[in-house]
């Protein structure tokens, strides 16, 4: 007993030198270093393209149009798991829109600004700069209820649709967050937060919905000191979340209420800048993805959207995994990717 103690002990010690030493290593954890271009801005937002050595092989660009919740450098987190350089490695031509970070001076930006003004400012420039009357846009999470309603109101600019993970029926009691939501006050919230919600109260939010995972990242920490491959792997996911955005009231106010709590997108009751939104007049292919363990959009959220949509050329596609491994596990890269990619490649013409 005694030598088992000894043993633990010199071990842990022997952890603890070779972690000084990791850690000593680390001079700066960098995430999001695919090389890309900013070719149009507008206040906080900024449209990247992503540079290419060769000529796309796709004749359609797609935008990339991601969560006003945390950033897209999700999709970019680290060069051998990364989302964005599995599409450019593909063929494709990619533009992203980076939100930025909103101050108080956003705080009455609605969802009509985010859909009628950003996203289609962002669409008409890729249109006018490809001369091209459609373009092909891939979301994710909220991005993908922006663009659904996108898509819905002009459908005569999107020429394919691919959804990640995306809330479109509110109705479901299957995940926390819906279930919390009902019986929240969101306009004392916003009020509160002088129309600003902060990032940091969302993510504490999020750590809520599952408290064990707190538990479960810090002994992965633990484990991955004394390994640099592990523990830089560790370090940008956490440098992700901590970079994460405030959101603008109105906005925020907007989706919670009407999306969350009255589930207007479904029921054909939602207007955005004075136009009714009726998906229905989704008529663009559409490729619906869903996590399979998603506890923060849970299935039952994301699969009603081919139920609602115009489109005749519709599909759906389950990941077997959770919200984020959709975009930075293994399988994400060698399975998700690829059919993204090939789904695409059979409608670019």
């Amino acid at each position: 007993m005694e030598n088992t103690v000894l043993k633990e002990l010199n071990d842990m010690s022997n952890k603890l030198m070779k972690s000084y030493e990791t850690l000593n290593q680390i001079k700066e954890v960098d995430i999001a270093t695919t090389p890309k271009t900013a070719v149009y801005s507008e206040d906080k937002l900024t449209l990247y393209r992503y540079n290419r050595d060769t000529e796309a092989s796709f004749k359609t660009p797609i935008l990339i149009v991601y969560a006003l919740v945390n950033t897209y450098k999700m999709l970019d987190l680290q060069a051998d798991r990364s989302y964005i350089k599995n599409l450019l490695n593909n063929g494709l031509d990619v533009y992203l829109i980076d939100w930025g970070f909103p101050s108080k001076g956003d705080r009455y930006i609605s969802m009509d600004d985010y859909v009628n003004g950003y996203i289609n400012n962002c669409v008409d420039f890729i249109r006018k700069k490809h001369r091209i009357d459609k373009v092909n846009i891939l979301s994710i999470c909220q991005g993908g209820t922006l663009s659904a309603i996108y898509a819905s109101l002009y459908p005569n600019k999107v020429k394919n649709l691919v959804t990640h993970v995306t809330p479109i029926d509110f109705s479901t009691n299957d995940g926390l967050l819906f279930r919390w939501s009902r019986d929240m006050d969101f306009d004392k919230l916003v009020d509160a937060n002088n129309g600003l919600i902060p990032g940091d109260f969302l993510n504490q939010g999020f750590d809520m919905l599952k408290p064990m995972m707190k538990m479960q990242k810090q002994q992965t920490m633990v484990n991955a000191l004394d390994d640099k491959d592990k523990l830089l792997n560790f370090m940008r996911m956490e440098k992700w979340i901590s970079e994460s955005p405030d959101q603008t009231g109105e906005c925020f106010r907007q989706f919670m209420k009407e999306l969350y709590q009255e589930n207007k997108l479904v029921k054909g009751e939602l207007e955005v800048g004075g136009k009714k939104v009726n998906l229905k007049n989704l008529t663009s292919p559409l490729l619906n993805i869903y996590a399979t363990e998603d506890h923060l959009v849970p299935p039952a959220a994301t699969i009603p959207l081919n139920d609602h949509v115009g489109s005749t050329d519709k599909e759906l596609y389950s990941f077997k995994g959770g919200h984020i491994g959709v975009f930075v596990g293994g399988k994400s890269q060698k399975e998700l990717a690829p059919a993204v990619v090939e789904w695409l490649k059979k409608r670019d013409k």
